[in-house]
């Protein structure tokens, strides 16, 4: 018997960055990268302390123009203006458990 579905089998989400995400996307936060340099260390440790940490819904709910810029991000009830930058040390994964 052939499968007919046109569908594409269900395969787990890619994981990206906050700042790749598509404007109104719910996602999942996965973890805050901490690299070596001193400053981007430090904001990691910021925007842990913030609540990005890995299983809160998070998205994009408008963006600057031009080049996107700030990001408006809703995480929980709370909503941050973010820089391209700091959104993209914020590792997600498209969808979140109870979220459109």
């Amino acid at each position: 018997m052939h499968n007919l579905d046109p569908r594409p089998s269900s395969s787990p989400s890619v994981p990206l960055r906050l700042d790749q995400l598509p404007d109104r996307q719910w996602a999942t936060v996965l973890d805050v990268v901490r690299n070596d340099v001193a400053e981007d260390r430090e904001l990691a440790l910021r925007l842990t302390e913030i609540g990005f940490i890995p299983g809160e819904a998070v998205r994009i709910v408008a963006s600057g123009v031009p080049g996107r810029e700030p990001l408006a991000v809703r995480l929980g009830h709370t909503t941050f203006a973010l820089r391209r930058h700091e959104a993209s040390l914020i590792h997600v994964v498209p969808g979140a458990a109870g979220h459109g």
